[in-house]
């Protein structure tokens, strides 16, 4: 794994700082704005969820109701925490391995602006009432059209660093994030074909219609959870956990039967959510194959990334980003089973349309995706801004209210959705339904108070998480002031002089 360097010999001997070899300017932005959004998110999220245990806390403010402002929490937590951390990370980890400078300096700029304004737009049309209706792709044509555009330009910083390399390996890390990118442009362009209603109206009719259009959709959905939120954020574990645990990833074949199998299985398990629709039965069963086959090489990407630490299992004893790193490899684990039993017909009658799919996709997003995130940016940040944490007894804190949260979380929704799968199932002797559709919603009351609970928990450790990272910056960025004014000073006195 590439290592600081120092500049090429054949123009100077000196060494030359990260810093000044590789653009972190870029990265910091990336990272400080997926701290934000992930406050804000989460905040959301944890809203909505109270809204659902206790609905007077809509106010009767449209703007603010569960419809508007769910798009809003899934947007802001998987675009805007979870975006910003990949371009963070993929922008770092590409330099990095490759040890040459980030291309186009202000290629990378604009994809900063035009992304996180694109996040920013999202959430404000949703909370006006303008929306897709598709599943993470609420977004409207215009904004689709502003986040092509940005990717094109991610795409061309990505690849063009790629190519200017000084080693001639290309780390698995970045074939992770190579195939998140141009799986991302697909899904996305294809899956937002629409015809607008007019050029300056935010609404307009999808391409496709019935069937077609929901089997488009769900083929996007579930490679959005493929390609965005998993071999994306495996590209950052496989920099991160062998960085932090200072070994080696654990096997470098294994990581490559992993990228492969993992690449070619995503892509057809989507139809996996249309069990007992009006899709073919032969569509829906062989995406459920491929889904039971994506067992195999999930748990093998786990198992490389929990035994890179062979030879260091005392670092979970000592080291708090380690145990974050860890732990999310494990929920990822349990994801990745959970997700090919759920596609199963006989146990999809009783999951879908139920709360029990909400845990199994949160068990992922929280325990996976926030995890890794969360570990990755702890070790990352200080290195950035050359400094140390501002505390490590608050990362253990964080850590606890993190893993605590999700566990109320994801057993709250458990019970929920195979409660209410059971309860609707359920018949009396003559026949006739055991319980109306209101008891149902009765039934869900306390495990909803419990799930908001859990999301309250995970969003205090977010916040600690940001005042830890607050502190750790802002000494740094006040003697930089600092000392930009002092020189500036000394400058201003020799020129009156």
């Amino acid at each position: 794994m590439a290592q600081s360097s120092t500049a090429d010999a054949g123009r100077s001997s000196a060494p030359v700082a990260p810093s000044e070899q590789y653009n972190y300017a870029i990265v910091k932005k990336f990272a400080i704005m997926s701290i934000v959004w992930g406050v804000l998110g989460m905040g959301v999220g944890v809203y909505i969820a109270s809204q659902l245990a206790f609905p007077f806390l809509n106010f009767d403010i449209a703007q603010i109701s569960f419809g508007r402002f769910r798009p809003v929490h899934t947007t802001l937590v998987i675009f805007g925490f979870g975006g910003n951390a990949l371009f963070a990370t993929s922008y770092y980890v590409v330099q990095r391995t490759c040890q040459t400078r980030l291309f186009g300096s202000r290629l990378a700029e604009f994809t900063f602006w035009g992304w996180n304004l694109a996040v920013f737009l999202g959430a404000i049309t949703y909370m006006m009432g303008f929306t897709q209706g598709r599943e993470y792709a609420e977004f409207t044509w215009q904004i689709d059209i502003l986040i092509t555009v940005v990717w094109v330009a991610y795409f061309l910083v990505y690849l063009m660093t790629l190519l200017r390399r000084t080693q001639p390996h290309i780390y698995v890390a970045n074939w992770f994030f190579m195939a998140f990118i141009l799986a991302t442009a697909l899904l996305h362009i294809f899956n937002n074909l629409a015809v607008p209603v007019s050029l300056f109206s935010l609404e307009s009719y999808a391409l496709f219609s019935g069937v077609q259009d929901a089997m488009t959709q769900w083929w996007y959905g579930h490679n959005a959870v493929g390609f965005f939120l998993t071999a994306a954020f495996l590209g950052m574990m496989y920099y991160f956990v062998p960085k932090q645990a200072g070994r080696p990833i654990y096997s470098y074949r294994l990581s490559i039967v992993h990228f492969w199998a993992l690449v070619f299985l995503y892509m057809w398990v989507g139809a996996h959510h249309l069990h007992w629709t009006a899709l073919p039965d032969w569509v829906t069963t062989l995406s459920a194959t491929f889904s039971i086959l994506l067992l195999l090489p999930s748990w093998g990407g786990m198992i490389n990334g929990v035994m890179t630490l062979s030879g260091a299992w005392d670092k979970l004893r000592t080291d708090p980003i380690m145990l974050f790193m860890i732990t999310s490899l494990s929920f990822y684990g349990m994801a990745t089973f959970e997700g090919p039993m759920m596609s199963l017909k006989s146990v999809n009658a009783l999951s879908h349309y139920t709360d029990w799919t909400v845990g199994h996709v949160h068990s992922g997003a929280l325990g996976w995706v926030a995890m890794i995130t969360f570990g990755s940016l702890y070790h990352l940040i200080p290195r950035l801004w050359d400094t140390q944490l501002y505390s490590i007894r608050m990362v253990y804190v964080h850590f606890f209210l993190a893993t605590i949260g999700i566990v109320l979380y994801i057993t709250a929704m458990w019970v929920a959705g195979i409660g209410q799968g059971l309860m609707l199932r359920a018949f009396d002797e003559f026949g006739n339904l055991s319980y109306t559709f209101i008891e149902t919603v009765v039934f869900l009351h306390q495990p909803y108070v419990v799930r908001a609970l859990g999301g309250g928990l995970f969003l205090a450790g977010m916040l600690l998480m940001a005042f830890n990272i607050y502190k750790t910056v802002m000494p740094v960025y006040r003697a930089q002031k600092a000392a930009e004014a002092q020189v500036a000073g000394g400058t201003e006195a020799s020129a009156r002089a």
